[in-house]
């Protein structure tokens, strides 16, 4: 029998794909809650009490949004016992909310100055 020979991914293919897995991790961080989550989760592992009173959302919720953070593969779980514990998968993760937070406050600070120059 013979080996099927791998072959190599067109460029164009390569650049459809990380587009679409780019979308697919700004889909699932378009919920301000799940932001909220990773967030929380930026200085390391928390057990879920500990996120469910920093989110402040009901359990229902909360669990929903683990879930989808779950299943995109942007947060593991372990469990010890009856406690579940949360992780994000890679910090760069927090990298990417970080330069979203400076985007932010650069556009900010423009849409600020030209109200000004509007005013004088």
């Amino acid at each position: 029998m013979r080996k099927a020979r791998k072959r190599p991914i067109p460029a164009l293919d390569r650049q459809t794909a990380l587009r679409k897995f780019k979308a697919d991790v700004f889909q699932v961080l378009g919920h301000p809650t799940r932001i909220h989550i990773a967030e929380c989760l930026r200085d390391g592992e928390r057990p879920v009490g500990d996120i469910l009173r920093i989110v402040g959302v009901e359990p229902a919720n909360l669990s929903q949004h683990l879930a989808i953070l779950r299943a995109k593969r942007l947060v593991l779980n372990r469990r010890v016992g009856s406690q579940v514990y949360y992780a994000l998968r890679d910090p760069l993760l927090i990298v990417v909310l970080d330069t979203m937070r400076t985007y932010f406050h650069a556009h900010l600070e423009e849409a600020l100055s030209m109200l000004q120059e509007m005013k004088d």
